[in-house]
């Protein structure tokens, strides 16, 4: 066929709303064309690299005993009732009522359905190990689709799943998968590094995802700059700072004026912010949880939610910090009752810090835990930062930007 006569428009100018050079150059290619927020077409162009890409994954997939097979896009939602995991995925399951009365969803992924398929046709354990996998459509409704294909509401997703007899050909399996995917990141000419992940909705004791280094991705990537150490953000591990571990000191109220931020308390009263607690609200299923975390480290809400084993996490607005009797800007942990309180191990690693007194304009200086409150968790809920510990080789940790593929 001539170019003349094939089925796409190149552009001399990419429109304004393409951000990332992939998007620009897509569309400047006339390779897609985009129908609504997150939904493309591809056209002939596009197409025919997609087709490419799948057949170099069916011929990896295939060599290490993959079979292929098509799984519906329609999926009754009483399979995902069954698993809960309705609740993990929230508002990103699209869902629909058939005439019958019916629910339905489409498809995010195929766990349930390959398992129920399985369930159904494997009747011996000589039928395994088995390895399926299939190139779908999936759908998911992002709350801010962007990046061009990079995060869509429709888009082609190459699943595989495993069935083992026991852990130890388990294992086996998983390094197939993790070797056939370099293969196949390799041969489409793409650079990637394998780190760390949390599993997510989709479960499992162990995940790895393969990152793609670029400036414009939206998942930030902590590692070792002296060893192999690399995790996606919600799952790293860093070595908090000790702080100072003086002998603790009488609990003692001070005046804080107008000062709510751990920056302003920790600037009006020259101590460092490791040195003060911060308290934080969420919302865990409907439930008010106390978070207790040092001045100088941020909240890991993945690991919280982990932690919680809750399916819908967010911020507490300050109504429900109030009804709670709590002052938000001077909580304290001391004196609380009645709500879930979970800490960050670092509050092991100080003493003497200054907390909230939950009453405006004071906060209580040397409060020391177990001395002054109580918890009902406590463990590592912290974002790992730069220059942290490496949790592998006790190294220095540094950060950068990457897109899963």
């Amino acid at each position: 066929m001539r170019l003349t006569q094939l089925f796409t428009k190149t552009l001399r100018e990419a429109p304004a709303e393409a951000e990332t050079i992939s998007h620009q150059l897509l569309l400047r290619a006339g390779m897609i064309h985009q129908i609504g927020a997150g939904i493309y077409s591809y056209l002939p162009l596009g197409w025919r690299v997609l087709r490419k890409i799948e057949q170099i994954i069916r011929e990896e997939l295939d060599r290490i005993g993959g079979q292929e097979l098509m799984m519906p896009v329609l999926q009754p939602f009483e399979l995902w009732e069954k698993t809960q995991r309705h609740y993990s995925f929230g508002k990103s399951l699209f869902t629909l009522t058939d005439r019958r009365e019916r629910k339905l969803c489409l498809g995010p992924t195929h766990e349930e359905v390959v398992t129920e398929l399985v369930r159904h046709q494997v009747r011996s354990y000589r039928d395994l190990p088995l390895l399926l996998y299939q190139i779908q459509t999936k759908f998911r409704d992002e709350p801010r689709p962007r990046g061009g294909l990079l995060r869509v509401r429709e888009f082609p997703m190459m699943d595989l799943y495993s069935f083992d007899t026991n852990e130890e050909t388990l294992e086996l399996s998983y390094q197939k998968m993790i070797q056939a995917y370099k293969n196949i990141y390799d041969r489409c000419g793409l650079p990637t590094m394998v780190v760390e992940a949390d599993s997510g909705a989709i479960g499992g004791k162990e995940s790895h995802e393969f990152m793609v280094v670029t400036q414009s991705g939206e998942d930030e990537i902590i590692y070792c700059r002296n060893c192999q150490y690399a995790a996606n953000v919600d799952k790293a591990q860093g070595i908090k700072p000790v702080g100072e571990r003086e002998p603790p000191l009488p609990l003692e109220e001070i005046a804080t004026p107008g000062m709510k931020t751990i920056g302003e308390v920790a600037g009006f009263l020259k101590i460092p912010h490791s040195r003060t607690l911060k308290a934080v609200f969420y919302s865990a299923d409907g439930n008010l949880v106390f978070v207790a975390i040092r001045g100088d480290l941020e909240v890991n809400e993945v690991k919280l939610k982990n932690a919680l084993k809750c399916s819908d996490l967010q911020l507490a607005n300050e109504e429900q910090v109030r009804q709670a009797g709590l002052v938000a800007g001077s909580a304290s942990p001391s004196g609380l009752s009645g709500i879930k309180t979970v800490a960050d191990d670092s509050i092991m690693l100080a003493t003497n810090f200054v907390a909230g007194a939950n009453k405006p304009d004071y906060h209580l200086k040397n409060v020391n835990y177990p001395r002054d409150f109580q918890v009902d968790l406590m463990l590592d809920i912290a974002a790992a930062q730069q220059d942290q510990g490496c949790p592998k080789c006790g190294g220095s940790l540094a950060s950068m930007r990457g897109i899963e593929v």
